[in-house]
């Protein structure tokens, strides 16, 4: 199957439009937003309490573990859905081929329970 540069066209104006609302929403936001300035509204805070000592302390590697191991395991739905839509045309070798990804993905999310990668201390 051949593919075109006009194939990849409603990619680019998917994205295209995708960029242009980011970028309007942000402009958007600056033009109706509130512009009353005072020193109370300028402070820093954060939750409603005022921030005390330096805002650089050093997070847990356990906090990145975790938000790395949510895109791994948040990859798989990516996967899973360009195979659900083409289920019928891929037989039972797409079958097979998703049970051995799935089993993949069972064996790492059991392997870092295991090793309590998810709790918190």
């Amino acid at each position: 199957m051949q593919s075109t540069q006009t194939d990849f066209l409603p990619i680019l104006i998917q994205v295209g439009i995708s960029v242009a609302f980011v970028a309007l929403t942000i402009i958007g936001s600056n033009f109706l937003g509130p512009k009353r300035h005072s020193q109370s509204k300028d402070k820093n805070f954060e939750c409603g309490i005022e921030s005390i000592g330096n805002a650089r302390i050093p997070f847990s590697v356990k906090y990145f573990l975790v938000a790395i191991l949510f895109v791994l395991f948040d990859v798989e739905v990516i996967f899973l859905y360009p195979w659900a839509v083409n289920f019928k045309e891929l037989g039972y070798e797409g079958m097979i081929k998703m049970v051995i990804f799935m089993s993949l993905l069972l064996v790492g999310f059991f392997y870092i329970i295991k090793k309590k990668a998810l709790e918190w201390e």
